[in-house]
């Protein structure tokens, strides 16, 4: 037996748990995803990762404005679905849509509720120094992640770990367990549990006003920030570059010895002083340019002492 399911994602997350949904033999009545934006140099419209994947699957792909009117409620009651899956979708569901499906709609959510609800966990959850993170299934109602959870997987966060690398990790654990509550209530043995009251917390989406490096934080506080918002919108400071001020963006750091005032360069190898402890950058970016490592970035732009980064 398998259910007939809505999927409903829009990020390059969602796609592992649709496919692994369709490789266990779910069929995916429709996908609905946010509609194409204008993207890169030509600013041609970009459908959606999981857009292009539902196509190449050959699924229909529905990408609606909204779900608040009763056109957009009777097109969802159409596809007869047992229940929908929700991955990082970005749209607000109303109770009519929750309630259309007779098993209800199932989200997979990147924390370990109530910790993070909202629209970053996995950047607030690097940024906060977190020590784990992990994925977790739960029966959605109109509340912003307040719904029961079914299941759960748990994940060590490093000191190490970017935003991005978290991201890559969850994304297939996220998928497995996904799968798991879906055979689950198709076995009808799906098993909710309340989420508990304390520890809520809320994950804002980032702003880009949070992005500055502050230098005088501790070393680790600095290494956090720069990995939680890696490689989106990307941790900056200013260094005096040929004569001017010019914005670089630090994507992935590590702990280093060293002291001096906050945001100083300690030595040739890129070592910043903290305001307790430094920091040594391992990629950084030019505005404008790609990614590279240290070495590469100092083979053409010499940063040493005395300069300071602001």
């Amino acid at each position: 037996m398998s259910l007939r399911l809505i999927f409903m994602g829009t990020p390059d997350f969602a796609v592992p748990t649709l496919l692994e949904l369709v490789a266990h033999g779910h069929e995916i009545a429709c996908v609905y995803t946010r509609a194409p934006k204008p993207a890169g140099r030509g600013m041609k419209l970009q459908p959606t990762p999981v857009e292009q994947e539902a196509r190449r699957l050959g699924i229909s792909v529905l990408t609606p404005t909204t779900l608040k009117t009763p056109d957009a409620l009777d097109a969802f009651r159409a596809h007869n679905a047992d229940a929908a899956v929700v991955v990082a979708y970005g749209m607000i569901l109303p109770q009519a849509i929750l309630d259309a499906p007779p098993l209800g709609c199932f989200n997979l959510h990147g924390s370990l509720l109530p910790r993070w609800r909202g629209a970053a966990p996995i950047n607030r959850a690097i940024m906060a120094g977190d020590a784990e993170s992990g994925v977790m299934v739960m029966k959605m109602d109109v509340g912003l992640d307040t719904g029961d959870v079914a299941m759960a997987e748990r994940l060590t966060i490093s000191d190490t770990m970017t935003a991005a690398d978290l991201h890559d990790a969850l994304a297939p654990l996220g998928a497995d367990l996904m799968v798991r509550a879906m055979g689950g209530l198709e076995r009808g043995g799906l098993q909710l549990r309340k989420q508990s009251e304390q520890g809520v917390t809320y994950a804002a989406k980032i702003e880009k006003a949070e992005a500055r490096i502050d230098w005088s934080r501790p070393a680790r506080e600095v290494l956090r920030h720069i990995h939680g918002l890696s490689p989106f919108p990307g941790a900056w400071c200013e260094a005096a570059l040929d004569g001017e001020a010019a914005r670089i963006k630090i994507l992935r750091c590590e702990p280093a010895k060293g002291a001096g005032a906050p945001g100083d360069v300690l030595d040739e190898q890129l070592t910043i002083a903290c305001g307790d402890g430094a920091i040594r950058i391992l990629e950084l970016q030019r505005a404008g340019k790609a990614p590279m490592k240290a070495p590469d970035f100092l083979r053409g732009t010499p940063l040493k002492p005395p300069a300071r980064l602001g």
